[in-house]
């Protein structure tokens, strides 16, 4: 088919139709660009931030702090370079009953905290590779010239008006982050898919039990892994026989789902402290693969929990006969990376430790 026959195809209505919407989906992301020093932006995050008054502030939907010593060192070295840095997105926050006026970070958390960690003396600077000689310092080091100048360095911020509203705010987290290096999956959930399920899945991986059956690093931990293998638990638990091949759909449209309906959070917890309290008396090293591994492979985990929490909603009072079969060349056949995504292989490894534990 030819390039002109296509065009054909799309009449001047449907063309006054599409400019109408886009006009219409304009409005609402209305913005004015401003440019601050690094002094103000820290003032206007740090004032009031213990009472949740400060005017610069990182809404519920924003993930924790993520960036190590070494990716918050490299950020100031570009400042002390002057190079270019990515625009700060904030929104106006409009609110009719006690308006304080206050902008919320839609994106640049990270660099924000970061400069706030630095000027208050709470960075030593690390792994420099262009101002190698500043490895080691702190803020206060720096001679006073310099500390002048860094204050005054400024940073370029798009405004949302509070015309925006949280959909607004919400969908551009998504564009900016989704697809980004610096999230990992279960970070875009958070800002993407917020809800009392989401909820409820951070306060479960904040168990004390979970956190000990589980060894993660603490770099996982601040990805919120713990929050990703809680949602694996349930979304295998409860569908793992209608999983098709892309994980992170599977996960995210489960979540969603739950976000969305009512569900029995007692119950649901009541199923999750009972997997863990078997696995604590039954398998000693959790569901890691030894006493010191400070990491826990998600495919193990994913077939030890489920398999564990199928058994006992066919035994609640089961005793497992054998758990030779956690050493067996099966089971870290069906437990290795390769093909772990097929939906036989997922089927397989679960029904393999739900039948193992039910065994007479």
């Amino acid at each position: 088919m030819s390039l002109k026959s296509e065009i054909s195809q799309i009449t001047p209505k449907q063309k006054e139709i599409a400019e109408a919407e886009i006009r219409e989906k304009q409005k609402p992301v209305d913005y004015d660009t401003k440019e601050y020093p690094v002094e103000i932006l820290v003032h206007k995050y740090s004032e009031g931030k213990e009472n949740d008054e400060n005017e610069l502030f990182i809404p519920d939907y924003q993930r924790d702090s993520a960036w190590d010593d070494g990716r918050q060192s490299k950020f100031i070295e570009s400042v002390l370079l002057g190079l270019p840095i990515p625009y700060i997105f904030v929104a106006d926050i409009y609110d009719s009953e006690n308006d304080l006026g206050r902008l919320e970070i839609v994106d640049g958390t990270q660099r924000i905290r970061t400069l706030e960690k630095f000027l208050h003396n709470q960075l030593t600077l690390k792994n420099l590779k262009k101002l190698k000689t500043l490895n080691g310092f702190q803020f206060k080091d720096l001679p006073l010239s310099r500390q002048r100048r860094f204050k005054r360095s400024s940073l370029r911020m798009i405004q949302l008006t509070e015309k925006a509203d949280e959909e607004v705010r919400r969908d551009m987290f998504e564009r900016i982050n989704t697809g980004s290096v610096e999230l990992n999956d279960m970070e875009k959930r958070r800002g993407i898919s917020p809800g009392p399920f989401l909820s409820f899945m951070e306060k479960l991986s904040k168990n004390p039990k979970f956190d000990e059956l589980c060894p993660l690093s603490e770099a996982a931990k601040k990805r919120q892994e713990p929050q990703e293998f809680v949602l694996r638990f349930f979304a295998y638990l409860d569908n793992y026989e209608n999983f098709k091949r892309r994980v992170n759909e599977f996960l995210n449209e489960y979540l969603e789902n739950k976000n969305n309906e009512e569900f029995d959070e007692k119950t649901m917890e009541n199923e999750f402290n009972a997997m863990l309290e078997f696995v604590a008396q039954y398998f000693p090293n959790g569901f890691s693969k030894g006493k010191q591994h400070i990491r826990t492979p998600r495919i193990r985990f994913e077939a030890i929990s489920v398999g564990v929490a199928l058994a006992l909603r066919e035994n609640e009072n089961l005793v497992p006969y054998s758990l030779e079969w956690l050493e067996s060349e099966e089971f870290k056949e069906y437990t290795t990376s390769d093909s772990s995504n097929s939906r036989p292989k997922v089927i397989r490894r679960i029904e393999y430790v739900r039948d193992r534990l039910l065994e007479k």
